[in-house]
Formats: C-alpha cells, structure tokens, sequence
C-alpha cells in the first residue's frame, strides 16, 4: 500500500495569510501543518508517499521534506494545477499507484490521540480490498460527509453535507481504497461544482457492499484545521500534548525510528544535527526507547472489529 496527502487547494478560509504561503505549510504548535499528516501514514507502516500540491507550492513541500531518503523511505511530489475535487487525486497518481492499495488522507486533518497511529496500523493490517472510511462522532455534523449505521452494524448510507444529519458520525479526511481506485474515480461524473467527488467514490464501493468503517474513539481528537479558529485550537492541542513527554505526534523522526525505517545510530545522527536544541532533545529522549510499536499494533489488532 502506497499513501497519497492530498496538500493543494486555496486555502481561501485562510486568507489572507495563504497569500503567500500553502495552508499546509503554517505551523501548527511546533512544527509544519505537514508534518501531522505525514508522520500518521509513516506511523502506519508506509514508505512510499507521495505529496499533491500545487505548482506554486511545490518547490516549498520539496524543500522542506525532501525525497524522504533522510527517513529512510520514498517521498514523491505531483501537483494539481486546479483544485478539481479529492477523487482527482487519484488520477494524479496513477502512476504512482502503479496498481497498489492507497491511503489517502488530507494535508490538513489531524488526529490527536495517544494510541490512534497505532489504531490506523492495525486497520491498514487488516485492508483486503474495497474501501474504508474512518468515522468521528461530532456535534455539528452538517458540515461534513455523514455517514449512517444500520442494524446490522454495516454502512448504510454517506450524504455530503447534509441539512438533517440521519447521524452525527462525520467522514474524516482519511480513507484507505483498493488498487481499483484509480478505474473508480476514472469513470465517475462530475458533480454540479465540476468536481470528482470522494463521496462518490465512497457511494461505489457502498452500492458494491465493499464499504468498510472504523470509528475513532472519544479519547482520540480529530482537527480540520482550514479556519483560523481550528488552526488556533490544533496548535493548542498539540501543545498540550508535546509538554506530555510520552507523547509523540507529527514528529516524522520518531515514526520513522518507531517503524524501522532509521536505525538507531541514524535516528541520533538527525538529532546531532538539528538546530533546535528542545527539537534535538525530544528526539533523543524517543532514542532511549517506548512501548514496543508492534505490541501495540498486536493489541489494537486484536481489539478490532472489522465493519
């Protein structure tokens, strides 16, 4: 499996502090917006990712993050010369893909949570094919894709957008697709904004009765950070989080030393030579070692009920 963040768009809620900059670039608490999304798909065992952006940003997003070769994995970038709906990320790489599962998440959702990177790991363990989404109770769920549950614990319906929510379970943006995506989202319509739809593509496997679901526990805090509110809110939370030492979040070192993507020596070596001494010493502070990532995963494996 391949993962894809999805980083384009105008950022218009942003204006006009997106005038010159990627939303996903701004700093969220102590580190890049990018950063968040990045570290979630590395800590789920990914290795190859590739970044959508924009051509205007897409040197920034290079230079900040690199090949990914300083991680020990693959980053690519590709850019979307307009923002044409989420399922075009798909068609953008294709080539990329190159006929593997995807996990697609967007490049200004953050989840928060202690354990949720490992709660992801387990689900991509258990993926064999089709879709799923991944679900967060919410109380306004009228902004977002809402997805309702029926009797049989299985998906029964996912409205975007709707005035009279049928559930207050909101369609984060994260979702996990077969190698089939690319043909999926090919052949869709477009919508009445001109768009590719991902409801749509959602709405496909549902009808294929191929439409999977976790949902995200109470304890695990999901951001949207396109709104200047939010942005304030996700810095905060993050700063709560970072001051507990055991807490790990958007730090794509420690992911990368977590998964074995780094030997320790390499881990070190990056914090040898990053300027920020509080920075560097987060990073030795992981290098003495956590909870084994695998018994973790195991754990949440095991607890899993697949939907």
């Amino acid at each position: 499996m391949k993962g894809i963040i999805l980083a384009g768009g105008t950022g218009s809620r942003l204006w006009p502090i997106t005038r010159g900059v990627s939303k996903q670039l701004l700093p969220v608490y102590d580190k890049p917006m990018i950063h968040y999304p990045l570290a979630t798909l590395m800590a789920a065992g990914l290795r190859e990712i590739l970044v959508i952006t924009t051509p205007e940003d897409s040197p920034s997003f290079s230079r900040l993050l690199g090949d990914g070769s300083d991680l020990g994995m693959t980053l690519a970038y590709a850019v979307q010369a307009r923002p044409e709906g989420l399922a075009q990320a798909f068609l953008i790489a294709e080539e990329f893909l190159a006929g593997d599962q995807a996990a697609l998440i967007l490049g200004d959702n953050l989840f928060i949570g202690q354990e949720f990177d490992a709660q992801f790991a387990a689900a991509l363990e258990g993926f064999t094919g089709g879709a799923e989404i991944y679900l967060k109770a919410v109380p306004d769920p009228e902004r977002f894709g809402v997805a309702t549950i029926g009797a049989d614990g299985a998906v029964q319906s996912v409205v975007e957008k709707p005035t009279d929510p049928a559930s207050n379970l909101a369609v984060t943006g994260l979702y996990t697709f077969g190698a089939d995506v690319v043909n999926v989202a090919g052949q869709l319509p477009r919508s009445d904004r001109n768009e590719l739809e991902i409801t749509d593509v959602n709405a496909h496997y549902l009808h294929r009765g191929l439409l999977r679901y976790m949902v995200i526990p109470e304890s695990v805090q999901w951001i949207d950070t396109g709104t200047p509110d939010s942005l304030v809110a996700a810095s905060l939370a993050i700063q709560q989080h970072t001051r507990d030492q055991e807490s790990e979040i958007g730090y794509v070192e420690i992911a990368a030393f977590r998964r074995g993507y780094l030997s320790r020596d390499g881990f070190l070596r990056i914090a040898e030579r990053t300027p920020s001494d509080v920075y560097a010493a987060r990073l030795r502070l992981a290098a003495k070692g956590k909870a084994s990532w695998p018994r973790l995963v195991e754990r949440w494996s095991s607890e899993r009920t697949d939907k």
